[in-house]
């Protein structure tokens, strides 16, 4: 994954001191473990899958899954073939297993994602159509294996309902302090699902799987705690289809995975506006790297969904490189969304192009400075950065009654530089850095 330039990079480099924050870490993996299953495996032929790419095989998955879970955990294994599926519910000690070209294919047809199911859509709560792939409120799940998922998204299907109107519906609601349960969407609404969401489960592993053609977000782990995401191919280029969305998650690791989205390549969220304050609960703790980012609009993301706030991010040793990724770190609210964004740091990446700049704080986001929540970006270190190309290192935008402080940028490399930063109330500043303009 790593170029020969960048392993010169690295070896270049003066061996970190180990400061206060990145001494973090250690202790934060050491609360991160993945499940470990059962040695029964559970192959889905057995219960009448049928490898044809017609058939739908939902029954002989879900089968397979409970009498997994009834006999106490195990691999329930998709063997190599094409599968037809619709919604698949993964239960508590049962790991889903793509076996070598093994592609499980997902229904383009929204009743095989009904009944609706409780989520959050765009960081608001409500029950939708559900995930792809959904667990509620279970322990030890995960989706292993070196198949494929295909959600078939495409723009006569999924990718067809675009924006849709219920959005409005759906926050004026949560402003209005209308009940979660009263909150009900389905087909006619065009509410988008998830590819795979676990939602407030324990103890997450989704490894070496390819993710093709989401019809929205792609991993949304929401109100988990010991999340691993490790090893993933996502392609997959349809709106909003980001790649990574840790949402109000506690100890999580993302290692060694390649992005190539049509949104934020890894998006840290946690509820929008009152809803999220209702629900409070912040993502901390959430550690990337070894990860290869290519289209998207920024290859770490932190926000809009970010009301509940966010802290403890450690990002280092990635690459990030695209003619049509926006910026390599970016954090995004306003005054609608509030939340304090806090103790971020990255260090050691290699952003080969980047189409805007390598850091973006936008905090005029969609409302900007109309609302009355204060959004807080603080204490962010970014270090040993090797930019090649981008047209400018700073595009920040605050307003006055935002906070944007502490934002610092050391011993980097700033290559191709063809425009004045824009930085508009904030405190940043660029500290023992090289800026080298555009030939």
């Amino acid at each position: 994954m790593k170029t020969a330039a960048f392993a010169f990079f690295c070896l270049t480099l003066t061996v970190f001191a180990e400061t206060a924050e990145w001494s973090q870490v250690p202790e934060i993996l050491a609360r991160i473990s993945p499940p470990t299953f059962p040695a029964h495996d559970f192959n889905i032929t057995n219960f009448g899958a049928v490898a044809d790419g017609q058939t739908d095989s939902s029954k002989g998955i879900h089968e397979a899954i409970d009498t997994c879970t009834q006999t106490g955990g195990g691999r329930v294994i998709i063997p190599a073939g094409d599968f037809l599926t619709g919604a698949i519910h993964l239960k508590s000690n049962v790991e889903l297993h793509l076996a070598t070209n093994a592609v499980l294919k997902f229904s383009t047809d929204p009743h095989a994602y009904l009944p609706a199911v409780f989520t959050r859509f765009e960081g608001t709560e409500c029950y939708n159509l559900s995930p792809l792939i959904y667990a509620l409120g279970q322990s030890n799940v995960a989706v292993t294996g070196t198949g494929i998922l295909d959600g078939q998204a495409n723009a006569s299907t999924w990718l067809a309902w675009g924006k849709s109107s219920a959005r409005k519906r759906l926050a004026k609601m949560a402003e209005d302090n209308v009940p979660v349960e009263n909150r009900q969407f389905g087909e006619a609404d065009h509410l988008r699902p998830d590819f795979i969401e676990f939602n407030r489960c324990q103890n997450v592993l989704i490894e070496g799987i390819k993710i093709r053609r989401s019809p929205m977000w792609e991993i949304h782990p929401l109100l988990c705690t010991n999340v691993t995401v490790r090893g993933v191919d996502i392609f997959s280029h349809g709106a909003n289809n980001d790649g990574c969305d840790p949402e109000s998650c506690r100890n999580v690791l993302i290692e060694n995975c390649v992005f190539d989205t049509g949104d934020d390549c890894i998006a840290i969220k946690s509820g929008r506006n009152s809803d999220g304050r209702r629900v409070g609960v912040p993502a901390k703790d959430i550690i990337i790297r070894d990860c290869s980012m290519r289209d998207g609009h920024g290859g770490v993301t932190i926000g809009s969904e970010i009301s509940g706030s966010c802290s403890n991010v450690f990002v280092e040793n990635c690459e990030m490189s695209s003619p049509n990724l926006t910026c390599a770190l970016r954090l995004k609210s306003n005054a609608m969304r509030g939340g304090t964004l806090q103790n971020i740091f990255i260090r050691n990446v290699n952003v080969g192009q980047v189409k805007d700049s390598v850091l973006q704080i936008d905090f005029l986001y969609e409302e900007g400075a109309v609302g009355e929540f204060k959004p807080i970006a603080r204490n962010v270190i970014m270090e040993h950065i090797l930019v090649s190309q981008t047209p400018r290192v700073l595009n920040v935008r605050g307003f006055p009654k935002a906070e944007i402080s502490g934002v610092r940028i050391y011993h980097s490399t700033f290559k191709g530089i063809k425009k004045p930063d824009t930085v508009i109330d904030a405190d940043v500043k660029l500290v023992d850095c090289s800026i080298e303009s555009a030939k």
